[in-house]
């Protein structure tokens, strides 16, 4: 799960980073009653969407008085913000953050999160702040430190800690300041089940202050029920209607850019099954785990999101019955297929439990669907199929 910029900055305050202060509107009328909170005579505005690159699509702006500062929020408001990570449709800025400007005098970047490969907590440092890591990390990766900690209940060791900062060649204060920070990034990784923080950048003002100027977080969304107050933190705005009707039914759901859509029950099978669809020269529509207690009620659910996407050609059912039944899968198919009145191409692979009496069902059904020997011989008739 994502959240907002200055959620991720009042979680960092509540750990004792330093933050510049700022507030947050959700209409313009806002404005003169909150910024009697801050303490400065120049600001900056920020768009707040989950995604980043927002300087680059005018979504952060420096404004140097109150009027100007008007301006630019009524220009941003309502605004669609197109992004390297927004895709060609963008995304509505809802709302604003303006915070007290600071004096920047250096720029660099730090982040902590879960490295799933080591099973340890990552942290990333580098001297080039305020740029896209990854191309830092793909034209100078020399500039990049990642040092991987331990999970301990004491957190960082001095030794790591003094490695993370190695590259930076701070003064003792700041030094002082950013060993505090990264004790804070460590708890709220492990006390709020972060799986990354992003401080990009990581500032040195000229009043030779630490100040986290901007702040990404992201949570593990298999631990977010027990992390009520992070739920409350969510924005349906910022998420994909179809992945927000996923959630519902407990599916995993993700949208891509192709067009043949997939239902699979387990992860691995589905990544094998998008793997063999680009293989046969086309591009899925979408990731799709139904899971392996999934009922007909939950089958049908995933069957109408896939239908949801315009960009669907063809649909690619690819089960392996173990807990998952085979007739369970089948039925819950063919009763959404006549609800929505199935026009698309349909290939099913079904192998494992009853997979006899699921081959059945659909045979008996009348519906145009196409049955597959096996992954190999499904992927080549749905790409088939649509073409």
């Amino acid at each position: 799960m994502n959240i907002h910029e200055h959620q991720a900055k009042e979680i960092l305050k509540e750990f004792g980073a330093p933050v510049s202060n700022g507030v947050v509107i959700l209409t313009i009328d806002e404005i003169d009653k909150e910024i009697k909170k801050l303490n400065s005579k120049e600001y900056v505005v920020k768009a707040q969407i989950h995604a980043g690159g927002r300087g680059k699509a005018g979504g952060v702006k420096l404004v140097k008085n109150i009027e100007e500062l008007h301006t630019e929020a009524k220009k941003m408001m309502g605004k669609i913000l197109v992004t390297h990570q927004t895709g060609p449709e963008g995304k509505e800025v809802k709302r604003l953050y303006i915070e007290e400007a600071s004096n920047i005098a250096k720029e660099f970047y730090l982040s902590c999160l879960i490295d799933r490969e080591s099973s340890k907590i990552a942290f990333i440092s580098s001297t080039e702040g305020g740029m896209d890591i990854e191309k830092v990390a793909s034209k100078n990766p020399e500039k990049i430190l990642t040092t991987k900690i331990e999970l301990k209940k004491d957190g960082p060791s001095e030794s790591e800690i003094e490695k993370i900062l190695s590259v930076f060649k701070f003064n003792s204060d700041q030094t002082k300041t950013t060993k505090k920070l990264i004790k804070s990034l460590y708890r709220i990784i492990v006390e709020k089940d972060a799986s990354l923080i992003e401080i990009n950048p990581l500032i040195v003002t000229k009043e030779n202050k630490i100040i986290c100027l901007d702040a990404k977080m992201n949570f593990d969304d298999n631990a977010i029920f027990r992390r009520p107050e992070i739920l409350k933190l969510r924005d349906l705005n910022e998420e994909d209607s179809a992945e927000i009707e996923a959630s519902k039914y407990d599916l995993a759901y993700i949208k891509l850019n192709g067009s043949i859509g997939c239902m699979v029950n387990g992860a691995g099978l589905a990544m094998a099954t998008m793997d063999i669809i680009k293989l046969y020269g086309k591009e899925p529509a979408n990731f799709l785990d139904v899971g392996g207690g999934a009922t007909k009620e939950k089958v049908a659910a995933a069957f109408k999101l896939i239908l949801s996407d315009k960009n669907v050609k063809g649909i690619l059912i690819n089960i392996f019955g173990g807990i998952m039944r085979c007739d369970v899968l089948a039925q819950g198919v063919i009763d959404a297929a006549k609800e929505i009145n199935l026009s698309v191409p349909l290939v099913v692979r079904l192998a494992g439990t009853n997979v006899k009496e699921g081959k059945e069902i659909l045979e008996k059904s009348k519906l145009k669907i196409l049955s597959a020997s096996d992954l190999n011989d499904a992927a080549k008739k749905i790409v088939e199929a649509i073409n």
